[in-house]
Order: structure tokens, then C-alpha cells, then sequence
């Protein structure tokens, strides 16, 4: 394991992109978006996704090349076409136009169609919440979850973020996956050779796994059982209906190398809070229920750990495993 300093981490992790033939615009985007994984211990959205996105960029499951534009818009409404590329740059034009248009509007969803795996949710309302909005994200991935009641995976994990600013603190950030772990933390046990707990997955014969690679061939069990099943079909809907998208289950897995172009979809709703309540009435109400919340000893606000984590981070730098290190040197020609 090897303690190495976020900027280098980032210069190397865009020098392997690249390296895999994304532009710089893509990797430098992609790259932004796992530092912030990883600097808030959340590995497996990390740096650990580099080998992963390289391969799909050299086996044409993603275009290196593609640039990102607004495919149609109305109002409040935008939904802007990731051109097969990997999903952050379209992701940050949706939350651009997102932020700009709520401002107009009051309110502004904004759709991504055709697009990748889009790595934390929540990464992406934090240019949401700096502009004082409220953020809704949420996305699909391929199929690993059935339908109630169903055997075949059918749902991705579908991961849904919010955040809501605070005043004069650091936003209120929700993020979660709608299985009962998100599906990256299979990926990192199976590389590193360890069991998952009973309740995390089933095998492709439907029965209870411990092995993280039959979890992976498998499904993962929803959280809180039909109500999770129930809010993954919410967000397929949402992020795939509305846009165009591919379903989960028109998806190739992102675990393997060859497979189709996933096209898949992402959501995001903006709310300015001027437009309702106002501004100052809307975080007069956040910091009531935030003091109640304190008032009980062991309260922990949602995204206070990860941003200790991150503070953490850049002063001190963060551990990657030796074989990463030296996988993503090599896909930047510095091996």
C-alpha cells in the first residue's frame, strides 16, 4: 500500500486515461470525480475504476472522443447527450445548465441519455450546493437487482444523492445505494480476496453468497426489501424513461470487458429555494431540524464523515493499493 498526495494521484489517473485514448477535457472530469471518491474513502468509486474505464475505452465500449451537447430543451427542462463517452462531462453540463436554469425557472431537471457509470451520486450536487441550491441525483447502472418477487437481475443499483446547503456550515449531503451495498464494494473484495457478509448478494442460482465474484455473476438484494426494489424501478423511470436511456437490463455489465455501449441515463433536479419559501426562511427551517437532530447524543449528520475523510485527505494524501499504482503507471506509459 502506498501513500501518495491527491494532486499526483489526479495528475496520474488523467495521464492514464488519456493514455487509454480519452481527451483531456474527459479525463481530467473523470478524474476529478474519483479523487473525490477516494478522498472520502469511498474506494470503490475511486481510483480503483481507472483500470475499469480504460479498458472500456480501449474496447470501444466507451468513445474516448465524445463531446458531450444539449440534445433538447425547454424551459426548466435540458437533456444533454453523452455521445457514448464516459459520464462526467455530460454530467457537469446537465448540472451547469441545471443550476443556470433554476435560477431562471425556480426549478430545473436536467436529463443525461446515452451515457456511463457516473461514479458517486452525490459528487455532482456539490456545484449545486455551493450555489445555495437544492440537488437531486440519481442514476441507473446496469442490471443487478430483480424486480420484486422476480429471479433475474433486471435493476441496477440506482444509486440516489441529495443535498441541501446549510448556512454557514457545510451542506447536508444524502448519498445511497438502492441495493444493500453498492456494487463496487463486491469489485473491491473480489480483488482482494475476501468474503462479503450473507445479505449483500445471491449467486446466478439465486442462493446466499459469501464470494464476492458470485455475487458479482449474480444480483444484489435490495435494501429494505420491496421498498428498495420499488425505489430502483422510481429512479429507472426517471433516469431512463424521461431521457431516452438504456434500462438496466438493456445494459452489458460494467465488471466485464467486452460488452455493448451501456447508454444509460442520469437525473438531476435543481431546486432554487428563492422561488418557495425564500432563501432565508428555507435555512432557518434546515438549521431547526438540524438542532433537533443534535439535540440527541450519537446524531452524526449525513456527509459529515466523508467530509472529515476529505479534509484528511488532502493534508495527509491517501493509500492505494502497490498493484494499482503500478497498473494505472502502465497505462500511462510510465511503467
Amino acid at each position: 500500500m502506498a501513500t501518495i498526495q491527491l494532486d499526483a494521484l489526479h495528475e496520474l489517473a488523467v495521464a492514464a486515461l488519456q493514455g487509454a485514448g480519452a481527451s483531456p477535457e474527459m479525463a481530467a472530469h473523470t478524474a476529478r470525480a474519483l479523487l473525490y471518491a477516494e478522498a472520502q474513502g469511498i474506494a470503490s468509486h475511486g481510483v480503483s475504476r481507472v483500470p475499469f474505464y480504460a479498458t472500456h475505452l480501449r474496447n470501444g465500449r466507451a468513445d474516448g472522443a465524445a463531446v458531450a451537447r444539449i440534445a433538447r430543451e425547454r424551459g426548466g427542462a435540458v437533456l444533454v447527450d453523452a455521445a457514448d463517452g464516459l459520464a462526467f462531462p455530460a454530467c457537469a453540463l446537465a448540472i451547469e445548465q441545471a443550476i443556470r436554469r433554476a435560477r431562471e425557472n425556480g426549478v430545473a431537471f436536467a436529463g443525461v441519455c446515452n451515457s456511463h457509470h457516473f461514479g458517486v451520486a452525490a459528487y455532482h450536487l456539490d456545484a449545486v450546493a455551493r450555489a445555495g441550491m437544492v440537488g437531486l441525483a440519481m442514476g441507473n447502472s446496469p442490471a443487478a437487482m430483480p424486480a420484486w418477487g422476480g429471479k433475474r437481475a433486471l435493476f441496477g443499483t440506482n444509486p440516489i444523492a441529495a443535498a441541501f446547503p446549510r448556512r454557514d456550515e457545510l451542506p447536508l449531503v444524502i448519498d445511497l445505494s438502492l441495493s444493500e451495498v453498492a456494487r463496487g464494494k463486491l469489485m473491491v473484495a473480489a480483488r482482494e480476496g475476501k468474503q462479503i457478509p450473507i445479505g449483500w448478494a445471491l449467486d446466478a442460482q439465486g442462493n446466499p453468497t459469501t464470494d464476492p465474484k458470485a455475487g458479482l455473476a449474480g444480483s444484489m438484494l435490495p435494501m429494505g426489501g420491496v421498498k428498495g426494489a420499488m425505489l430502483a424501478l422510481t429512479v429507472e423511470l426517471l433516469a431512463c424513461a424521461l431521457t431516452g436511456a438504456h434500462f438496466g437490463f438493456e445494459a452489458d455489465s460494467f465488471f466485464t470487458e467486452e460488452g455493448n455501449r451501456a447508454r444509460i441515463g442520469q437525473a438531476f433536479l435543481v431546486i432554487d429555494p428563492d422561488a418557495l419559501a425564500g432563501r432565508a426562511a428555507y435555512l432557518d427551517r434546515v438549521e431547526t431540524l438540524v438542532a433537533a437532530m443534535l439535540a440527541d447524543e450519537g446524531v452524526r449528520l449525513p456527509g459529515q464523515r466523508r467530509a472529515g475523510l476529505a479534509r484528511q485527505a488532502r493534508e495527509s494524501g491517501v493509500n492505494v493499493p502497490d498493484a494499482l499504482i503500478a497498473e494505472m503507471k502502465q497505462l500511462a506509459g510510465r511503467a
